[in-house]
């Protein structure tokens, strides 16, 4: 792995206020706006593929009104870009190996319960066109990868250690800020908590160490094109969840 960038240079402790469009909503926004969706997505009365549409321009407006400041600060260059595209790979193949290498593995109540939920793909079999497929894929390569990272690497771990978050660089490490995003982005994937959680602890390592939220924006961007196209191959609708 290429060495990491010189940290970024520690806000002054003056600092009280945000910088202009890099206060919570910048980094939590875009998320909200997912999150919202996906609860009211079965309540609107709209078609496939014009919901998938309709979706794919909330989340990029979402993206755009709250976070394009903090985007274009922080997550348009990955330095360490070779690495982060090998490291995605390697995530992708650690997330489909239980499932692969062990058949039946996530039919156990460890996975599938009242709490985690059951597995279930959000896209019905007959509507798995390839118009489906190529914007399920876009959107889990290009737009997902920037709003999640916004929220689980630039947010969320600063805010846990400072709730003045913008004054904690990029990348900073504590371990109740480390382990605790990683089980909340683990408890977010439901069925596939266990992957879910060692994906987090990688990525929360890789953040640490190249202290560059576009390096972690490429790598799960890479992990996600890379799901995508696993799951078109093999058939295994429920890698979409």
């Amino acid at each position: 792995l290429s060495a990491p960038s010189a940290p970024p240079a520690p806000v002054s402790p003056a600092a009280e206020s945000a910088p202009p469009g890099e206060g919570t909503l910048a980094w939590v926004g875009p998320f909200a706006v997912f999150m919202a969706w996906l609860a009211l997505d079965q309540y609107l009365p709209l078609a496939n593929p014009l919901k998938e549409v309709v979706r794919d321009l909330v989340i990029l407006a979402g993206i755009v009104g709250f976070g394009r400041r903090v985007v274009a600060r922080y997550a348009l260059r990955a330095p360490h870009w070779p690495a982060s595209i090998a490291l995605g790979l390697a995530v992708c193949a650690l997330w489909v190996a239980p499932d692969v290498l062990v058949p039946g593995w996530r039919d156990s109540a460890l996975f599938q319960n009242g709490v985690t939920g059951r597995l279930k793909t959000s896209i019905p079999p007959g509507e798995l066109t390839p118009v489906m497929l190529a914007l399920r894929t876009a959107r889990a390569a290009l737009l997902v990868p920037v709003l999640e990272e916004l929220f689980w690497r630039g947010w969320l771990p600063r805010w846990l250690q400072d709730n003045r978050f913008w004054r904690v660089p990029l990348g900073t490490y504590t371990a109740f800020a480390f382990w605790g995003t990683a089980a909340l982005f683990a408890a977010e994937h439901g069925p596939f908590w266990e992957v879910g959680l060692v994906c987090g602890i990688v990525y929360n390592w890789w953040m640490r160490r190249t202290r560059s939220l576009g390096d972690l924006v490429l790598t799960h961007a890479v992990t996600n094109l890379a799901l995508s196209l696993f799951t078109i191959a093999t058939q295994r609708w429920v890698f979409w969840m």
